[in-house]
């Protein structure tokens, strides 16, 4: 088990990791999410012994891995960009790490073709990455660094670099592959559709430290403050007479904050709310609107594909519970 107790990583004056502890279990896939100078890269390349830690200790198995360095760690990297080898192919790739270990060539040819089937990459072999797309080269980096059977894959931002498309089933493919390897995987991202499609627990940080962690479907069913509600994909906050206008349409206690999906509310003309439609746009999935709610305010809304629904119509709402998050009252608030 890899385990973080009090990591600490500075720049000279500036503090990038503060105070993180985390532990990740053997097998499981850890999710590090957070955006854009939060200090989970700087993280990632500590865990991986880049960077030298200012206080804390990162350890596996209970062993510190202080002065143990980078390729004595059993780690293996893979970045948003693959940083494959132009010149070699897609087998020479993969057996990059095999032949630097000079593992006999009968076990690296026999490695990479079972490599290959597991990316789903069969009869690639002689194909070089320029003739690859780039979810072919994603699946050739993530066979690379599986080839030596790492104890852990560290994972940079690994699908930023595809289009949304690819990404979301490119996730679902590298999910399947991890899970069929049996591998121990620390990912970070600041995009929480990948971290959901790939992780099984889930670690926000923000401004260099961890705000929550917990199992995917914890920490999205309850955000630990505001900040991170938003972060995480949902659309609004409600205070006070409005959370409570719309927690009891849903049969739910009243409290003191609550975060709304864009699709926590959806057009039921026998729905308890009442709502006046402002903008409606159809896309692909739904008929997505902005509606005025009775005693509430302006919320986002949704209605079933082929629903006559036009700004200015009145309509009845119902409230989707698995859409919205009860937000505990903190300091801040």
């Amino acid at each position: 088990m890899l385990s973080l107790d009090d990591v600490t990583v500075r720049y000279g004056d500036t503090i990038a990791v503060d105070d993180v502890s985390l532990d990740l279990a053997t097998g499981q896939v850890l999710a590090v999410l957070g955006p854009s100078g939060c200090g989970k890269s700087t993280l990632l390349r500590a865990v991986a012994g880049l960077e030298p830690l200012d206080s804390g200790t990162i350890a596996w198995d209970g062993i510190d891995l202080a002065g143990t360095p980078t390729h004595r760690r059993g780690f293996a990297l893979m970045f948003q960009d693959g940083q494959l080898f132009a010149h070699l192919t897609v087998a020479r790739n993969v057996a990059y790490a095999l032949r630097l270990r000079r593992t006999p060539s009968a076990r690296v040819a026999t490695r990479v073709r079972e490599l290959l089937a597991l990316v789903g990459l069969e009869g690639y072999d002689d194909r070089l990455p320029g003739t690859l797309s780039g979810g072919e080269r994603q699946r050739v980096a993530l066979a690379r660094a599986l080839a030596v059977e790492p104890r852990l894959i560290l994972l940079d931002e690994p699908l930023s670099a595809l289009d949304a498309t690819l990404r979301e089933r490119l996730a679902g493919d590298l999910r399947s592959i991890l899970h069929a390897a049996g591998t121990t995987a620390l990912l970070v991202t600041h995009d929480h559709e990948e971290a959901f499609a790939l992780a099984d627990r889930l670690a926000v940080m923000r401004s260099g430290r961890v705000v929550q962690s917990g199992a995917i479907d914890e920490v999205w069913r309850e955000p630990v403050d505001e900040e991170t509600a938003l972060f995480l994909g949902y659309a609004r906050v409600l205070r006070g007479d409005a959370a409570a206008r719309v927690l009891a349409a849903a049969g739910l206690r009243t409290a003191y904050a609550l975060a709304l999906r864009r699709s926590a509310l959806v057009v039921d003309a026998t729905g308890p709310l009442r709502a006046r439609v402002v903008q409606a746009r159809v896309t692909p999935e739904q008929v997505r609107l902005v509606v005025g709610v009775d005693g509430v305010g302006t919320l986002d809304a949704v209605a079933p594909l082929g629903s006559r629904v036009s700004p200015g119509d009145e309509t009845g709402l119902r409230v989707d519970v698995t859409r919205l998050a009860i937000l505990p009252i903190t300091r801040a608030s």
